[in-house]
């Protein structure tokens, strides 16, 4: 039985990896500013055997991650960011590594052009885990961290996995792109046709 869970705290270590960070490097979000963000957490469920955990013990965290996240774009054109808690598990106490779940979180995610005046993603879902490291690993996250580090640590991750995927959309679906400058060059020509005197 030792050797067996030597074996499976072993396996447990290499498949371990790094926290994410809060300051890790940005991505290419093209001209994306963040005019407003949101995080709702009202009507967020408690799944069967998660720790104990207030609404109102999420808002911040997430908040605080997305916004460092999300407001260090400066480009030219603005977007709105929702992202809804829609349900969670914090990891509670279990049997290190035979009963170690990680702790998860499911949300929405919303993203408004201000400028045209329309959603690029509305109710986008994503499930998200939180980072594994070897003490999580081999002592299960219930007993390594405190409800309170789950919760940060989600939050992180949630502010990381938005802004990848953002990043995944500017590349392929071109989200975030600088509008034409031709658009702009255009509605001053007509403007200063306006103010000419006919001949």
């Amino acid at each position: 039985m030792i050797r067996v869970l030597s074996m499976l705290a072993a396996l447990a270590l290499l498949t371990a990896c790094g926290e994410t960070q809060l300051n890790e490097a940005p991505e290419d979000l093209g001209a994306f500013q963040a005019r407003v963000t949101h995080v709702y957490t009202d009507k967020a469920l408690q799944w069967p055997l998660s720790r104990n955990a207030e609404h109102s013990e999420w808002t911040a965290p997430i908040e605080n991650a997305l916004n460092t996240r999300l407001r260090r774009y400066d480009g030219a054109q603005q977007y709105d960011v929702a992202v809804t808690l829609e349900g969670f598990m914090l990891a509670p106490p279990g049997v290190p590594v035979l009963f170690s779940p990680k702790s998860a979180v499911v949300v929405n995610v919303f993203v408004y052009d201000v400028a045209e005046k329309k959603f690029l993603a509305k109710k986008h879902q994503m499930e998200i885990f939180e980072s594994t490291t070897g003490e999580s690993a081999v002592l299960g996250s219930g007993h390594a961290r405190t409800k309170e580090e789950q919760i940060q640590g989600l939050a992180i991750n949630i502010a990381d996995k938005v802004e990848e995927w953002m990043a995944e959309q500017h590349e392929k679906e071109g989200w975030f792109a600088p509008r034409a400058a031709a658009d702009s060059a255009s509605g001053t020509d007509a403007a200063a046709a306006e103010t000419q005197p006919a001949g």
